[in-house]
């Protein structure tokens, strides 16, 4: 069952499937942003043009709702040497740590979810020492949790102001398909113009496209602007280890629901007036809100939600979807589909790969209405 209660039986993993050349997958964003292509789909006929997000604006009617994740990325790659606990005197080679989220049901500040690669060479009670640019030790970790597939659970000793070591010695957490090291340009453009708080270990990629131009000229058009924060972890990347999709589960992830975008939330469902999502973060966090509302008005809060919207899921507030090109047998592309026809969505990506669209975090966009 999904989250709606509705049935999903039948449906395997596999049958979100389809054919990407590789060479499709943006590895650089956009020379300029606001500047790439979209895929615009009639929901309702599963008719398609192609366009380019210059136009969004114009897609958009007088008195939408359009909800930002005003999320920000932190540099959660970091790179250690490993020093054994019985041998301080002993480093050995370098460990790559990707922080995933706090820990923050222990209660204590410091400690970290994190993902080591590579992981079947770091044990419990090893201890990771952070050099940063000039060598010196930043930061240090002790491991006192062993996972699957190289995750960890890092204990780090306390610092003055950890983010802002981060900020310093981190690298930013591209995906995994992206086959290249960060660079410094990527320390803006893996950022939305909007991003203010502070969370994310990979960027809500729909709103990578904005500009505060494009965002003047949507005002402009008497499109209420409403912002949400969901911070994404690495569960979006993960891929997804069972073959039916009633059996996918997801990682938890924290979000808000502050005052004002529920005020504005709750005057454009009173009102009838349409609620356009910009990306999939946005869109799990206000069903998610819905589904907790049962029906209600919202109400401004704080949580965490692992809400997986598959085919058959009764959408209660999105209208309208801005959304990138999703990974094959990927969770969002599920959400994708559930929005707007599996069929229809995996004929609207073929039509995309045969007009040589760019996939995934750094591609093109595609408005589904």
């Amino acid at each position: 069952m999904n989250e709606a209660g509705e049935s999903v039986t039948g449906l395997r993993v596999a049958d979100f499937d389809f054919d990407l050349p590789p060479e499709l997958i943006a590895q650089q964003p956009a020379a300029e942003r606001g500047t790439s292509r979209m895929l615009v789909v009639d929901r309702a006929t599963g008719a398609w043009r192609d366009a380019a997000f210059a136009e969004f604006p114009s897609l958009l009617h007088p008195g939408d709702l359009l909800v930002l994740n005003d999320t920000r990325v932190i540099p959660a790659r970091l790179y250690a040497r490993r020093t054994l606990v019985r041998d301080h005197e002993k480093p050995t080679g370098r460990i790559e740590v990707m922080l995933t989220e706090p820990a923050a049901e222990s209660g204590e500040d410091n400690l970290w979810c994190a993902l080591v690669r590579p992981g079947r060479k770091v044990a419990i009670g090893e201890r990771l020492l952070f050099p940063g640019p000039s060598g010196g030790i930043e930061l240090e970790a002790e491991v006192l949790e062993r996972g699957g597939y190289g995750e960890r659970l890092l204990r780090f000793e306390p610092v003055d102001d950890f983010f802002a070591v981060l900020d310093r010695i981190g690298h930013v957490p591209l995906p995994p398909y992206i086959r290249r090291e960060d660079e410094d340009a990527d320390r803006e453009r893996y950022q939305t113009v909007f991003s203010r708080e502070r969370g994310s270990v990979a960027a809500p990629t729909a709103g990578l496209h904005f500009t505060p131009q494009i965002l003047d000229a949507i005002a402009a058009r008497g499109v209420e602007i409403a912002r949400v924060t969901l911070h994404v972890g690495l569960g979006t990347f993960a891929p997804l280890r069972v073959e039916r999709v009633e059996e996918v589960r997801l990682h938890r992830e924290p979000y808000t629901l502050p005052t004002a975008a529920t005020d504005a939330l709750n005057r454009a469902v009173r009102e009838g007036r349409r609620i356009v999502a910009v990306g999939t973060t946005v869109v799990r966090t206000l069903e998610h809100c819905a589904l907790q509302a049962g029906g209600d008005a919202l109400k401004p809060h704080s949580g965490e939600t692992e809400i997986f919207v598959s085919p058959g899921f009764e959408f209660r507030l999105v209208g309208a979807l801005l959304t990138n090109f999703h990974l094959p047998q990927s969770s969002l592309l599920m959400l994708v589909s559930a929005f707007a026809g599996r069929e229809r969505v995996l004929a609207a990506y073929s039509h995309a790969v045969q007009q040589k669209y760019r996939f995934f975090s750094y591609g093109d966009c595609m408005f589904i209405a």
